[in-house]
């Protein structure tokens, strides 16, 4: 499935998830309807949407299974009362074995499951001013990437270190995606640095708009996050940024015809080469 040439209208939720379920959801929902009556055709939230917590007992208390993840069944419901297609960024979902996913799921307007994508790429990082994280410690990375239709064209999906991996989204793209999704929740300190950048590399390498929909502010559990939520055309511009890291809507038109203008113009997906590395140790002798 190519893209379809047809117009629709893309959505950012941005939010602040607290440690509350139940008040995340509503959270959410108020925002996914709002968007909705707005005129979206295709919405999307943030990573961790349904709980963002620092403490792994407090997360494996709070979590469940996805057959009784109750914010997921809620936003189905929510998806096929407002008849639009919703990529949920991610929720954390309990595992056999002790860990939980990191995952996204793609709903249609009828409520139902299309497409689910765990999280790749770990975020095991220290960063300045003893910022920390080990994401391994309580999730399991997934192992299979994930590309999935729209009545527009095909979705790529992807969460948030994720994008610092760019293989995953030329793949992702040489696979047929139109459309990448990067739901996020970026620290301030490498939203501020990187997260304009990466996400206009990913458009520009790829020819694909990029929906990221990000938390943003100063959350219960302490972590402050970037917000900025963007969506970015092929060509690598912003069509639409919240300009701050509060909550709320972004909007923009996706014309897909502008995806096969700027891979018209760059056609860099179908020049890959196959090329090899010389012995490192060897270079270093001759150099």
């Amino acid at each position: 499935m190519t893209a379809s040439g047809k117009t629709f209208t893309a959505a950012c939720v941005q939010m602040r998830s607290t440690c509350d379920v139940a008040e995340n959801i509503a959270a959410a929902s108020a925002l996914i309807s709002e968007a909705a009556s707005l005129g979206a055709d295709f919405i999307a939230t943030p990573e961790m949407t349904s709980l963002l917590v620092s403490k792994p007992a407090e997360l494996f208390e709070k979590i469940r299974d996805e057959g009784n993840d109750e914010a997921l069944s809620a936003l189905r419901a929510l998806a096929a009362e407002k008849s639009v297609w919703l990529l949920i960024g991610s929720l954390p979902i309990r595992l056999p074995g002790g860990k939980a996913a990191n995952r996204a799921f793609l709903i249609s307007p009828e409520g139902k499951i299309t497409a689910r994508y765990d999280k790749i790429h770990m975020f095991d990082v220290d960063l300045a001013g003893g910022e920390s994280y080990r994401e391994s410690r309580n999730y399991e990375p997934g192992r299979e990437a994930s590309v999935a239709s729209l009545p527009w064209g095909r979705l790529g999906l992807s969460i948030c270190y994720d994008i610092r991996f760019p293989h995953l989204f030329r793949t992702l793209a040489q696979a047929g995606a139109d459309f990448l999704t990067v739901p996020a929740a970026f620290t301030r300190q490498t939203g501020e640095a990187h997260w304009h950048t990466l996400l206009k590399a990913r458009a520009i390498e790829t020819g694909c708009f990029v929906i990221a929909p990000a938390q943003g502010g100063k959350h219960e559990c302490g972590r402050e996050t970037y917000g900025h939520s963007l969506i970015i055309a092929p060509w690598g511009e912003v069509i639409a940024e919240a300009a701050h890291d509060e909550p709320g809507v972004i909007l923009a038109e996706v014309d897909p015809a502008r995806i096969a203008e700027a891979r018209g113009r760059v056609p860099s997906l179908g020049h890959d080469r196959d090329f090899g590395l010389p012995d490192m140790a060897e270079t270093r002798r001759v150099s």
